[in-house]
């Protein structure tokens, strides 16, 4: 996509995962520079880009200390974490949340920004999701790893898949666009993983360099042609029309917190939801979820 590419309110709003009156609103506010094409109103790509990075940093949370009758941090971007925050905070722990990807998440952990952090990162070396990643990010910090959920995750193609894109070895064909992640997202660490082991030079993709900071919106560029694939997760297909999901690899979602908060208050809070079936419950039956680990501990180290 061109940075100077023209948007609607409506792709705005698609983009952004917010209403048409939101939009409006930030354009009102002077949150969301905008300009006019005749009478129609359009937004920039770089601005709204903009707007997301400026969003995401704005509304990382203060540190906060988990203590009796306090609060706590749960960070990453699944609705998932929105609804256990929420039976969190009804358990008597108020709970916020920090929508930033995997990576960074691990890292905001370590230096105690956040308490709980969300990852899905595969290592290609070991085959084995995030614990080798908390073990580097983490370092001399005994930390323990919980699952939430499995996940899909594959390629987003244009409806009827007309590149016929079936595997990672296809995105190294000549003329292929793709739209990424912003580095440290769980996916485009899967993405730069699989190309690395398929031995592909990812400079050599076109749009590579291309970034958005959400699932959702890495579809919704496939779905109007502005991308020809992207990676994502099974779930937001569903929810976006006009594209199909080639499925490409089971992934593990796990919750990481050091050892030293296990009898804390929003831990134990956070692990007694897991463990009593209430978002086992409410998420079984959504398409895209395989809650049958959800609560087990992965790895103590």
């Amino acid at each position: 996509m061109r940075n100077d590419e023209a948007l609607t309110v409506d792709e705005v709003a698609e983009i952004l995962q917010v209403s048409r009156n939101t939009v409006y609103a930030l354009k009102n506010r002077g949150e969301l520079a905008s300009f006019k094409v005749g009478r129609k109103l359009r937004f920039s790509y770089t601005d709204v880009q903009a707007y997301i990075a400026k969003s995401k940093t704005s509304r990382e949370p203060e540190v906060v200390p988990v203590k009796q009758g306090g609060r706590f941090v749960i960070c990453g971007q699944d609705v998932i974490l929105d609804v256990l925050s929420n039976y969190v905070t009804q358990a008597g722990v108020e709970c916020l949340r920090s929508y930033i990807g995997s990576y960074d998440a691990l890292t905001a952990l370590y230096k105690d920004d956040v308490q709980v952090a969300s990852a899905h990162l595969w290592d290609s070396a070991t085959g084995e999701y995030n614990v080798p990643f908390v073990q580097k990010l983490l370092p001399s910090t005994p930390a323990v790893v919980v699952n939430l959920t499995y996940r899909t995750q594959g390629l987003y193609v244009a409806k009827g898949n007309p590149l016929d894109l079936h595997a990672w070895e296809d995105l190294g064909e000549q003329g292929v666009r793709l739209i990424n992640r912003e580095k440290g997202a769980g996916s485009r660490v899967l993405l730069d993983e699989s190309l690395r082991a398929h031995g592909i030079n990812p400079y050599e993709i076109e749009g590579y360099g291309d970034e958005v900071q959400s699932h959702i919106a890495v579809a919704s560029m496939v779905a109007r042609g502005r991308a020809d694939v992207a990676v994502g997760s099974e779930k937001i297909a569903r929810q976006v029309k006009g594209i199909d999901f080639v499925p490409l690899k089971k992934e593990r979602y796990d919750l990481v917190f050091k050892q030293s908060a296990f009898e804390t208050p929003g831990i134990k809070a956070m692990l007694g939801i897991l463990e009593s079936g209430l978002l086992r419950e409410e998420f079984a039956s959504l398409g895209g979820y395989d809650t049958s680990d959800m609560g087990r501990i992965m790895w103590m180290g």
